[in-house]
């Protein structure tokens, strides 16, 4: 996996950011060597109970970095008047925080008050995505942690039913390219999805047609059967590949071949540059792997971990 590691970070300032600190892969080295171990015990412990989890912390991760750079604000309750990013709409469904609040106890056991909540979260996610069978990487550290976190925030973030302008947009604002669009993207090959994030596809999708032309008949007709137009399932829904817990480049082929989830990943297929790039991973994975590493880093990256403090409780500010 050597080559899977980047030694350039790409340090990206969002206009929302604060101002930016230095990252670099050994800001623990000496005040805390045991840290990585700390993390991915606790990751790996929560996936024995719960094949959800590595999903849930990548998922936690991007829509943690998309608001005000990868600060940890996701992971601050609401209080008093103010409603917190984590119960924005988007965010209703995302869950896992306990084991970033237990990676966190593991932390302040080995070096109390050195780590940010926000670098724990990163080093999750990559966890999340290592021990799923996916790629590993060095994550560059010394993010501290925000002190702002609002549910309106969380409008910002890419929706399942963004078109590939939209896209676009969303993700050159925070200075990330058409290639990591489609790179990250491919970190669908993990999880599960709700069936109101899709349900535009299968039901009512224009006046003249009820599925969406683009979609595998037969895999539209499966999940109409999951999801029918009146559903009263609560957590009716379906997985967002065929192997949806194992982190490979099915994703791609499967999008290929018209069997995606969403409206944002049929649309990926809508330009010759990302449709070039879907068709490049979905014929190798080594490919996909190295681009998605990379896309990760620079994703990370985002404000510079320019928040304001080191949570002692990731729930709270100090």
């Amino acid at each position: 996996m050597a080559d899977l590691l980047f030694l350039v970070v790409a340090l990206v300032i969002l206009p929302i950011s604060s101002p930016v600190l230095a990252l670099s892969f050994n800001h623990y080295g000496q005040t805390c060597p045991q840290l990585e171990h700390a993390v991915t015990g606790a990751v790996k412990k929560a996936m024995e109970n719960d094949k959800t989890v590595p999903a849930a912390l990548l998922r936690m991760h991007f829509h943690d970095c998309f608001i005000r750079g990868c600060d940890g604000s996701v992971l601050l309750e609401s209080k008093g008047r103010n409603t917190a990013e984590k119960d924005g709409p988007p965010n209703i469904s995302l869950h896992g925080f306990y084991v970033i609040e237990n990676a966190k106890k593991a932390a302040e056991a080995e070096c109390p008050g050195v780590v940010s909540c926000a670098d724990i979260l990163a080093l999750a996610a990559r966890d999340a995505v290592a021990l799923s069978g996916g790629p590993t990487w060095d994550v560059p550290k010394g993010r501290k942690d925000g002190r702002i976190s609002m549910a309106s925030d969380t409008r910002q973030l890419p929706g399942p039913t963004f078109n590939i302008s939209q896209l676009q947009l969303s993700f050159s604002q925070r200075g990330l390219s058409l290639k990591d669009l489609v790179a990250l993207s491919g970190g669908h090959t993990l999880g599960f999805s709700h069936c109101s994030s899709f349900q535009n596809r299968i039901h009512n999708f224009n006046s003249k047609v009820d599925i969406d032309p683009t979609m595998n008949p037969t895999f539209a007709s499966s999940l109409r059967k999951v999801c029918p137009i009146h559903n009263k399932v609560k957590n009716a829904g379906a997985t967002l590949d065929s192997s949806a817990t194992l982190f490979d480049n099915s994703y791609y082929k499967l999008l290929l071949q018209g069997s995606s989830l969403f409206s944002s990943d049929q649309a990926l297929l809508n330009t010759h540059k990302t449709k070039s790039l879907v068709s490049k991973f979905a014929s190798s994975r080594e490919k996909f792997e190295k681009a998605f590493v990379k896309s990760m880093i620079k994703m990370s990256s985002i404000g510079g971990g320019g928040g304001q403090e080191i949570r002692l409780d990731c729930r709270v500010v100090n």
